[in-house]
């Protein structure tokens, strides 16, 4: 017997098993029809309701601008969840019973893309940083990894993908900075967010672009991440580089050439290849935050950064209020034409990649709550308005096989921050702000209802479209 089922009917049946509800008692919501429950009686057993929900899985691949999966457009509205791995551990960080709760919550409102960090470098000493780290010089720490084994191993039962994030040009996993202080003998990483010293993020910056001339540096760096791709989970004993829970490969999150365009060009080119022949299964692309409100100085140049055999698909962030575009103190001054720019920003783009025939992601994107307030209780109408309307454009681009994807900036949960506002000690609830951001700034969390019901009503259309 074959059964087609709804991702919508999917979602309710799978609430319902972890609910362990019983049928005989249980008041329906009144969106779950007759023929869920008719469902609902074949597979009342969380046991075959997993193995409905992960069935039929296969390799995500590229065909022009879209993602296929098996034998149909992808399309996905996703989260960025870098915590994963640190809540995945058997350390004293994880905490195992809330990563399930995490991807339950996701899952439940169509959810089905996760961008997550595999790889923070040491030492844990370091400010700004996700602490525990899972890589010292090059030597990854198996308690950790056992992790990030676990994250995929429940988001395999979800039927959700990950893009995994295997640097960082950005201090708050260490990234590439620390790299270099392990092999070039650098005494110190300027860290720019440090309130007690002059921020110089130029500074920071152009000495972090300097890794894509450091061999060496390089060489660490790929070794590293050749450990990540040939790793054999644990929980499932199947290898990385043949999990169809693996999306894709992101060399770094957000690299910038700087005015070290050249050696930018060539790391892509090598690091992307490196990956392609070690695993011919998954896709590759950059981590690229395209061009941003600083491109003449960034050395971000879209097409060149993602016009390599190795690169699949194509990537951007958009970031209204660190750009400077958005204040939001002074809302009704510069709200409006925010919005002007981000429909110039994604137009440029998405006609970018279809110039290059890749597709188009929006994999980070997102706004403070009311009045600039740190505080989980405030309001986010501003914000569900703001998320409302890049995905309405993510959308009609998808319809029009120009992009076909967003990652959200970022899940939070049931995460809260120690110091709303504050910075993020070890032993604090891992929020959607990593550590080198106020917490509290961008994390959407289990209790932001409408926020939730609006990610949920755009999940449920870019859903349609693979039909």
């Amino acid at each position: 017997m074959s059964i087609r089922i709804e991702v919508t009917l999917a979602e309710d049946l799978y609430l319902l098993a972890k609910q362990n509800l019983n049928i005989k008692n249980m008041s329906l919501p009144k969106y779950i029809s007759i023929k869920l429950l008719l469902f609902f009686m074949f597979f009342s057993n969380q046991h075959a309701i997993s193995q409905l929900i992960s069935s039929g899985k296969s390799y995500i691949s590229v065909n022009g601008t879209q993602f296929i999966l098996n034998d149909k457009p992808y399309y996905y509205i996703g989260t960025n969840f870098w915590a994963g791995m640190n809540l995945g551990s058997l350390s004293k960080s994880g905490n195992r019973e809330r990563l399930i709760r995490e991807l339950d919550r996701m899952y439940c409102i169509g959810i089905n893309n996760l961008r997550v960090m595999a790889l923070t470098e040491a030492p844990d000493t370091e400010p700004y940083r996700i602490v525990p780290s899972n890589n010292d010089s090059g030597i990854l720490k198996e308690e950790y990894l056992i992790g990030l084994d676990f994250l995929l191993a429940e988001m395999k039962k979800r039927n959700m993908y990950a893009v995994i994030c295997l640097s960082n040009f950005w201090p708050w996993s260490g990234g590439f900075a620390q790299y270099q202080k392990w092999v070039d003998d650098i005494k110190t990483i300027h860290y720019p967010m440090d309130t007690t010293k002059e921020q110089d993020w130029d500074l920071y910056m152009k000495e972090t672009a300097k890794f894509y001339s450091s061999p060496r540096a390089i060489e660490l760096y790929l070794n590293s991440i050749k450990k990540i791709i040939l790793r054999v989970n644990t929980l499932s004993n199947q290898e990385y580089k043949n999990d169809e829970t693996i999306m894709s490969w992101e060399l770094c999150n957000e690299p910038r050439g700087m005015r070290n365009i050249k050696d930018y060009l060539l790391w892509i080119e090598k690091s992307a290849g490196f990956i392609k022949h070690l695993d011919s299964n998954h896709l590759v692309t950059v981590g690229s935050e395209g061009l941003d409100s600083y491109k003449e100085t960034n050395g971000t140049p879209f097409i060149e950064t993602h016009q390599s055999k190795f690169i699949d698909y194509t990537c951007a962030h958009l970031w209204i209020q660190n750009w400077n575009w958005y204040d939001v103190k002074n809302h009704q001054a510069t709200y409006q034409n925010a919005l002007k720019k981000v429909g110039e920003y994604l137009e440029e783009h998405v006609n970018l990649a279809t110039k290059l025939n890749k597709p188009f992601v929006l994999e980070e994107f997102g706004i403070g709550r009311d009045s600039g307030s740190y505080t989980a209780a405030s309001t986010t109408i501003i914000r569900d308005e703001y998320y409302g309307c890049v995905f309405k454009l993510i959308y009609e681009y998808s319809k029009q096989n120009k992009a076909a994807g967003v990652n959200f900036w970022a899940w939070g949960g049931e995460g809260r921050p120690r110091q709303s506002g504050g910075w993020w000690k070890n032993g604090d609830d891992f929020t959607g702000d990593p550590p080198h951001e106020q917490q509290g700034w961008y994390s959407v969390y289990d209790k932001d209802e409408s926020t939730l019901k609006l990610i949920k009503k755009f999940t449920r259309l870019m859903n349609k479209l693979r039909n």
